[in-house]
C-alpha cells in the first residue's frame, strides 16, 4: 500500500518513447513541474500529451516541447507559447484542439470506464464536421485533418459523439498526499489534476507535503488513492507565475482602493 518513491527520476523511469501522458495544470497553476523536469532529463521522446495547454515557452510542458520531445498533443488552449505555434505551423507537431469542457469530460469518462459520450459542444462546427488541421506539411498544406464525428439527435437537440481518454501515464501535482496515494489539491491548483489522475493507467503524483495514512480528512480528499500508483514528495519550491502584474500602491490608495498588508 505504500506508494511513495524516493525521487522524481525514479517515478518517471519507465516512461518510454511514444508514451501518452495526461498532465494536470491550467496555465502554470498546479502543473507537475518537478516530474516534467525529471522526464525531460530522462530523455523520452515522441510523446503524446493531453493537457489543457502545453505550458509556456520553456516552462511546464514547454520544457519538453522546446526540446522536441512531444509528437502530438490534445488540448484546449495553445496561446502564450511561440514555440508551440512555430512547431504546429511548420508541421513538426500534431494538435487535436478540443473544447475545454469536452476535454475535461473526456478525461473523466476515460477514468470512469466510459468509452464515449454525447455533448452539444461543437455541433455545427469543424469539431463535429471534421476538417480541423491536426498536422500541417512544411509547405503549409494540411497533412492530417480531423475526421467527422457521429452526430445524433436527442429530444430535438443535436449532440456530437466524443471519445473518453485513457493515457499510459498521468502526471499531477497536489498540495498534500499520503502514502496510500490519497490527494488534496489547493484551491485553483485543483483544475485539471483530478481528471488527469483518473485517466492515467499509471498515475504519478508529486506532492508538496507527504503525510501518514489517516492524517487526511476523508471528506476533503479530491483524488482517492485507488487512482494513484506512485507518490513523490517535492516540497513547495519552484512554483512559477505565468504573468506577474503589479500596481502602484500610492495611486491605488489615492483612487480609493483598498490597502493591502
Amino acid at each position: 500500500m505504500d506508494k511513495v518513491v524516493a525521487t522524481a527520476a525514479e517515478a518517471v523511469a519507465d516512461i518510454g518513447d511514444g508514451s501518452s501522458l495526461a498532465v494536470g495544470g491550467f496555465g502554470l497553476c498546479g502543473i507537475p513541474h518537478v516530474l516534467i523536469q525529471a522526464l525531460f532529463e530522462h530523455g523520452s521522446g515522441s510523446l503524446e500529451t493531453v493537457s489543457n495547454n502545453c505550458g509556456v515557452d520553456e516552462a511546464g510542458l514547454g520544457v519538453l516541447l522546446f526540446a522536441g520531445k512531444i509528437r502530438r498533443t490534445i488540448g484546449s488552449y495553445v496561446g502564450e507559447n511561440r514555440e508551440f505555434a512555430r512547431q504546429y505551423l511548420a508541421g513538426e507537431l500534431e494538435l487535436e484542439l478540443t473544447p475545454q469542457g469536452t476535454l475535461a469530460e473526456r478525461l473523466r469518462a476515460g477514468g470512469s470506464g466510459i468509452p464515449a459520450f454525447f455533448t452539444p459542444a461543437g455541433v455545427g462546427t469543424m469539431v463535429a464536421d471534421g476538417g480541423l488541421p491536426w498536422r500541417y506539411n512544411p509547405d503549409g498544406s494540411v497533412a492530417i485533418a480531423s475526421p467527422p464525428k457521429e452526430v445524433r439527435e436527442f429530444n430535438g437537440q443535436a449532440y456530437v459523439l466524443e471519445e473518453g481518454i485513457v493515457a499510459d501515464f498521468a502526471l499531477v501535482r497536489a498540495a498534500k498526499g499520503d502514502r496510500h496515494g490519497n490527494l488534496i489539491y489547493d484551491a485553483a491548483a485543483r483544475n485539471f489534476n483530478p481528471l488527469c489522475a483518473m485517466a492515467g493507467r499509471i498515475t504519478i503524483a508529486e506532492v508538496e507535503e507527504l503525510v501518514e495514512p489517516g492524517e487526511l480528512d476523508p471528506e476533503l480528499v479530491h483524488t482517492p488513492g485507488v487512482f494513484v500508483q506512485r507518490v513523490v514528495e517535492v516540497g513547495e519550491s519552484g512554483k512559477l507565475i505565468e504573468k506577474r502584474t503589479v500596481r502602484d500602491r500610492a495611486a491605488s490608495e489615492s483612487a480609493g482602493g483598498s490597502r493591502w498588508h
